[in-house]
């Protein structure tokens, strides 16, 4: 911490603009060795008005390096709390790593991945949720992860997991003064605190972890999987949802014989689809081990895109075969544009199946021909209602990863061995300690209880210069 570090903020490349960051006790110093607002050394960097931007250059032993924009700001009011100095230069790989090296030449060092964002953490600027969250932002991949990204770095999850660490240090406070002073304090009105405050911070606890399996998908996108016989128009229907080739198409069965991945945007939120290899019995070596790979991506997926031609048949055990009963499954029927009376399957709603099993009932169905493009539409509504109908859309607080649903699945460990113990009347000594287990993990999601390992593992994550 009383380092000046130093790092290029901004992606290696040509482009208009590079940003390059300086942070710490001697960010104006070292600034003021290489700038100058006029092509030959003039006033010190300490000179400039904070939080203004000065016109100048970056010289190299009189030597004019390039014509930049230069930001000093003083702490406190500053990304890192520090003093910090932001150089605006033409972006280009040479220029920025040459006033990158003047600037640890003359005192600087090069920044560790995440250390700005570690320093604010550590000028307590912002909590732990808020500075992961910024990595989400960088990293979103739609307009929804970006939603709550920014509604996590402005405190959303800091405040309600604040809210929850009040209330049980409130309850924990009294069972404290029960046991230091317990004429003060009867056992009924202490249980019947406890367990409401328990019941509370529980369901919450619980709310946030729903919403953490719900809403995980923003960040790494929903996994679906198209599946089903070969030459039902699974290529077909991937190269729409994409709305480019991406699959190769033939009239010939067999031809996906590797599961072929993307993503791509339906309505701000982002899906992962595979292509799979068609699943029949086959003695080719090769189409088997595609066929096993095929049932891995449908194991692992979110949705499942089962998709069978008019008129199919298939036994019970063939359909579990290839969609297993606990998956989300939309039926889509494919190659409606060969079934000679239109009018009449618009009439009955589609085309029927009298061979599938009983277990399609409660499916969703949805007719499509991929060939002609139609009801392709109606099936991505489909697949984003289905993947997100419960999840609240209004930018709260969600819990964003693993590590947090990971901490208030220790919380409710702890809670409810407290909420037992007021039911049974354990002795307070043994509430306090599952008290201030809970507590101190609940300090873990927003950094007031994380050891430096957390620390060091969430800003190793980060890229350098931010």
């Amino acid at each position: 911490m009383n380092d000046t570090i130093a790092a290029i903020a901004t992606p290696y490349g040509s482009g208009g603009i590079g940003v390059i960051r300086i942070s710490g006790p001697d960010a104006m110093d070292i600034a003021a060795q290489i700038f100058s607002r006029t092509r030959t050394p003039g006033p010190a960097a300490r000179d400039l008005e904070t939080h203004r931007v000065h016109h100048g250059y970056i010289l190299d032993k009189g030597d004019v390096i390039d014509e930049v924009l230069l930001i000093p700001m003083f702490k406190p009011r500053s990304y890192t709390a520090e003093d910090v100095v932001e150089i605006q230069a033409h972006s280009g790989s040479i220029v920025l790593k040459q006033i990158l090296e003047l600037l640890l030449s003359n005192g600087a060092r090069l920044a560790d991945p995440g250390e700005f964002t570690k320093r604010a953490f550590l000028n307590q600027r912002i909590d732990l949720t808020q500075a992961e969250a910024v990595a989400d932002i960088i990293n979103a991949r739609s307009a929804s992860a970006l939603k709550f990204a920014a509604a996590q770095n402005l405190g959303a999850l800091k405040n309600q997991i604040q809210d929850l660490r009040n209330r049980l240090i409130h309850l924990l406070s009294l069972v404290d003064v029960c046991i230091d002073f317990p004429d003060d304090v009867t056992d009924d009105d202490l249980a019947a605190q406890g367990m409401d405050t328990l019941d509370r911070v529980i369901d919450q606890c619980r709310e946030f972890i729903r919403q953490h399996e719900d809403a995980c998908f923003l960040k790494e996108g929903i996994r679906i999987a198209i599946c089903g016989k070969p030459n039902v128009g699974k290529s077909s229907l991937m190269n729409r949802l994409l709305t480019r080739e991406k699959s190769i198409v033939t009239a010939l069965p067999g031809t996906t014989r590797d599961p072929i991945q993307d993503a791509v945007n339906m309505n701000g939120i982002p899906f992962v689809i595979t292509d799979t290899a068609g699943i029949h019995d086959t003695d080719d070596l090769v189409e088997i081990i595609g066929i096993e790979r095929a049932k891995d991506h449908i194991r692992d997926a979110d949705l499942i895109l089962f998709m069978v031609e008019p008129g199919t048949t298939l036994s019970e055990m063939e359909f579990k075969k290839m969609v297993p009963p606990d998956k989300k499954t939309i039926l889509v029927i494919n190659k409606i544009d060969l079934i000679q009376d239109r009018s009449g399957v618009e009439k009955q709603g589609g085309p029927s199946l009298p061979g599938l099993p009983s277990a399609c009932d409660n499916l969703i169905q949805v007719n499509i021909s991929a060939l002609h493009d139609r009801g392709i539409r109606k099936l991505r509504e489909k697949i984003v209602h289905l993947c997100v109908r419960d999840l609240t859309m209004d930018g709260s607080a969600v819990v964003p990863n693993l590590r947090h649903k990971n901490a208030l699945t220790r919380v409710l460990s702890y809670l409810e061995s407290a909420k037992q113990g007021f039911q049974t009347g354990q002795p307070e000594e043994t509430l306090a300690i599952d008290l201030k287990n809970s507590i101190d993990s609940l300090g873990t999601i927003t950094g007031e209880t994380a050891s430096l390992d957390i620390l060091d593992t969430i800003f190793n994550n980060f890229c350098i210069g931010k």
